[in-house]
């Protein structure tokens, strides 16, 4: 179920209004709504996938007390091993399967033999990068005595299933999350009522400029040999909005949807646009994904006392292969690790750990500098997530460089110019409102006279409206 459709529309209140009228009921009967209520939020997709979900529950519910319970440290292990391999076996099955067996034939081929093995026609479940990493950190956390292993398998498994963030994000750790499930939840009206305005902001970004944006970027990208330099410079920092107000714009409204039912999710992403290098870029995007591999990947391999370099790259690399099978995503990957090294080598890459002009209405010209050039390089990295293949990726870059003074235009062929127009006019609303609240949550923080808050409401909720009609699904859902 999409939070952009009618579905959704009609699921959301229902939910909504059974969740606060069975308030009184305590917390068992609060979790057990909440439960079917994300079994049914998922399963509107496709049924037959909600058994992973429940299978990964019941192994890593069990799986943790048995760790938790035992004072043999090789049993531990063996225990945490077994999750390890549940959880990335059914995760590489459905997602790197046919990666592995494509290139495996590749590689036969290189060397002159050729095989011709069974391709299955494998669907990825929606989501499963993400809740298999959720329910991956709670026995990893349990094994390094982090956290006490609940025994109530419905509040544990509404934490793995919570409909906001089950499919896209904020990947969660049960630290945060799973003693939220432990308590009564108590209509906070306040909360609510910004959890509303959160959910308006990422409407806005995906609706208005994410799904906008798509539009422009699948034309310059399909007909990339055709135009100009200048029109796929456009396109790809085009990508570099849409992605942003697309996945930041997920995680606004799940974050949102959480508040109305009482539940505080993380922060995932604090505006990363306006960083002044990539290391810094790195720590406000997509942060509960960075942080996961910082605490579970970086660090045990050595962090930065043994081998830095080294695990730099593995974390950027995994990082690239986790976001899907392609190796456009391994080379994203790899570009970020490169683009981050020379601050990590100098040890400025946590240089900039405030917010940039901190108390200043405008930055300063090397601060403007510095943001500028930073987004033109995640821009470059953005490319090889956008592109077919690597062959596309290289294409792309080399007719930028073959630049071709006499097809010198702005606007691609056959494009809408008023509504090419109108979608720069949104980015740079969202630019300006979000540079004067890079300092809050989200960008419709807003403590002004409430005739000029709802005046703000009003314009959003009619572009939304306006755009409705041509949404689409959200990227991340195919990671």
């Amino acid at each position: 179920m999409l939070f952009n459709s009618v579905d959704f529309a009609i699921f959301l209140p229902i939910v909504f209004t059974i969740f606060w009228l069975f308030q009184k009921k305590g917390v068992g009967v609060q979790n057990l709504i909440l439960l079917t209520a994300s079994y049914i939020f998922y399963g509107r997709w496709d049924w037959r996938f909600l058994s992973l979900i429940i299978l990964s529950s019941i192994v890593d519910f069990y799986l943790a007390k048995k760790i938790h319970a035992s004072d043999h440290q090789p049993d531990r292990k063996r225990l945490l091993w077994c999750s390890v391999l549940v959880n990335l076996g059914m995760l590489g099955f459905f997602k790197y399967y046919n990666f592995f067996l494509d290139n495996f034939v590749d590689a036969f081929k290189f060397f002159g033999s050729e095989i011709n093995p069974d391709r299955l026609a494998v669907i990825i479940p929606v989501g499963i990068s993400f809740y298999t990493f959720q329910t991956l950190s709670y026995t990893i956390d349990v094994y390094r005595g982090k956290l006490t292993p609940t025994n109530n398998f419905i509040s544990f498994a509404a934490f793995v299933s919570f409909f906001p963030q089950l499919v896209a994000g904020p990947i969660e750790r049960a630290t945060n999350l799973l003693p939220q499930f432990d308590s009564i939840k108590k209509f906070n009206y306040n909360k609510a009522v910004d959890g509303c305005r959160q959910i308006l902001w990422g409407f806005f970004k995906k609706m208005v400029i994410a799904d906008n944006c798509a539009e422009y970027v699948n034309i310059i990208f399909a007909q990339s040999n055709e135009l100009s330099g200048l029109i796929l410079v456009i396109g790809a920092a085009l990508f570099a909005f849409q992605i942003y107000c697309d996945f930041s714009g997920y995680s606004d409204i799940a974050i949102g949807l959480a508040k109305l039912f009482g539940f505080d999710l993380k922060q995932n992403f604090a505006f990363p646009y306006f960083s002044r290098n990539v290391g810094e870029f790195w720590r406000r995007w997509h942060m509960s994904l960075s942080t996961w591999f910082r605490d579970y990947l970086y660090i045990p391999l050595g962090g930065s006392k043994n081998k830095a370099i080294r695990n730099l790259f593995i974390v950027f690399i995994v990082s690239g292969f986790w976001h899907g099978a392609n190796w456009t995503f391994i080379m994203w990957g790899a570009l970020n690790a490169l683009l981050i090294l020379p601050s990590f080598v100098l040890k400025k890459n946590r240089k900039f750990l405030n917010t940039v002009a901190e108390g200043k209405l405008l930055p300063s010209i090397p601060e403007l500098g510095m943001m500028i050039l930073t987004f033109l390089l995640i821009t470059v990295t953005w490319v090889f997530f956008r592109a077919e293949n690597l062959q596309h990726a290289i294409q792309y870059f080399s007719h930028i460089v073959q630049w071709d003074m006499h097809a010198i235009i702005f606007i691609p062929p056959t494009i809408n110019v008023f509504e090419y127009g109108m979608t720069f006019l949104f980015i740079s609303i969202m630019l300006i409102i979000e540079w004067f609240k890079r300092t809050e949550l989200h960008g419709l923080v807003l403590t002004n006279g409430k005739l000029y808050n709802w005046v703000f409401y009003l314009f959003i909720a009619t572009a939304i409206f306006i755009y409705a009609g041509d949404s689409s699904d959200f990227i991340y859902f195919q990671f």
